[in-house]
């Protein structure tokens, strides 16, 4: 291999996390790696890296769900030009069991799935959704044929609670 497509460190680890940014900076500009990024980064771990960063991170990978929106930060990345990217847009499959998701996706004739993926879609959110369904691979990419309401996306935003179904960056035990 002669380069990655994106090489992001995967947890803001105290103390660390500064001196991993300056080592994928440098990969970086050797054009060992195309794009360099952050995960599970939350706000005030993005303004620490970025007092001495060279390199302002490309991509912001965070749990994103209806429960677990947290706009302010998506708002922060927008600032600063970090593409904010969804891991666990389903909720690890809880998605399914919301009647009000169900609800929603039959206003418009799609699968929770596709009122999910067009929502994430709709907020600028890059989502890769993780399947091993041909069936789901493909229901999964049509969602171009239709968009929300506006109602619907405030709708949607508005059921952050906050309940994370992965670590909390804040508190996870590395």
């Amino acid at each position: 291999m002669d380069y990655l497509d994106l090489y992001p460190i995967h947890w803001p680890v105290k103390g660390k996390y500064k001196d991993t940014w300056r080592a994928l900076e440098h990969l970086y500009r050797e054009r060992k790696v195309r794009a360099i990024g952050v995960s599970n980064f939350l706000k005030h771990h993005l303004e620490d890296i970025l007092q001495s960063a060279e390199i302002v991170p490309m991509v912001n990978q965070m749990e994103f769900h209806p429960h677990l929106v947290q706009q302010e930060l998506i708002d922060y990345c927008n600032e600063h030009h970090i593409q904010y990217e969804a891991w666990s847009p389903m909720m690890q499959g809880k998605i399914f069991e919301l009647d009000f998701i169900k609800d929603i996706a039959d206003k418009y004739g799609k699968s929770p799935a596709q009122i999910v993926l067009r929502w994430d879609l709709q907020k600028g959110v890059v989502t890769i959704p993780k399947s091993s369904k041909k069936d789901r691979i493909i229901a999964n990419t049509d969602i171009f044929d239709f968009e929300l309401s506006a109602e619907d996306m405030r709708y949607l935003d508005g059921l952050e609670n906050g309940q994370r179904f992965g670590p909390d960056s804040d508190s996870f035990d590395f």
